[in-house]
């Protein structure tokens, strides 16, 4: 594989994982609760994945990376449907048994903050994308399946997959806690280098790590 493509693969990963985790219109995630617990996995990761690229494609502040619009979308309809607190523990790893709840209300404050900022920049690359659902191979009865997706325009498709849980109650239904792509997991990705930074500082040293490294993002 030549450099352009590798770059090219590279940049159109960042920009889907940008879109499938943090950006929405008032279409995706707002199913009743009886819908969105009948809802199968791969109809759900269809359903947003398709959504959020046409909104992305159709709403030019969100591709210029405005940072307060994409918070007010993440908080209202994302972050319902995605088990963020089970994806932070699983980046801090063991050492998020030993934090505080303030502790850990921090740090999934400050690792949402860190991946809207990190993402929010690849927008503006989003043209004419399309999202294709692999053939789902689980079962409607597991409680944890792996979606696998592939996202076409412009060069070799990107792998994405997710990992979602089944919850329970009226407002249960799938919900996403891990990302694949092009090969690497979101959450092991992330839990190598907070470890570096808890076993130097512990926990209060990686929630001032991540602040700071916000705090330098919003300048940027």
């Amino acid at each position: 594989m030549n450099s352009t493509v590798t770059v090219q693969r590279r940049v159109l990963g960042r920009i889907v994982l940008a879109g499938a985790m943090f950006l929405s219109a008032a279409a995706v995630f707002v199913a009743p609760a009886a819908h969105a617990a009948d809802e199968t996995p791969d109809a759900l990761v269809k359903r947003l994945s398709s959504d959020v690229l046409d909104t992305i494609k159709a709403d030019k502040s969100i591709k210029a990376g405005d940072i307060d619009k994409i918070m007010l979308l993440v908080d209202s309809k994302i972050m319902p449907n995605v088990n963020f607190q089970r994806m932070t523990a699983s980046a801090v790893g063991p050492a998020w048994r030993q934090a505080t709840p303030e502790q850990q209300k921090r740090l999934q404050d400050e690792f949402k903050t860190l991946l809207v900022r990190t993402y929010a920049g690849a927008l503006d690359q989003v043209s004419d994308q399309s999202v294709t659902v692999r053939p789902f191979r689980g079962s409607a009865d597991e409680k944890e399946v792996l979606v696998r997706t592939e996202i076409r325009g412009g060069g070799d498709p990107v792998q994405l997959d997710y990992r979602l849980e089944k919850t329970p109650g009226e407002a249960g239904g799938w919900k996403v806690y891990n990302l694949n792509v092009l090969g690497v997991w979101l959450v092991d990705t992330y839990r190598t280098q907070f470890s570096q930074q808890i076993n130097s500082k512990g926990i209060d040293g990686l929630i001032a790590a991540l602040a700071a490294r916000n705090k330098s993002n919003a300048k940027s």
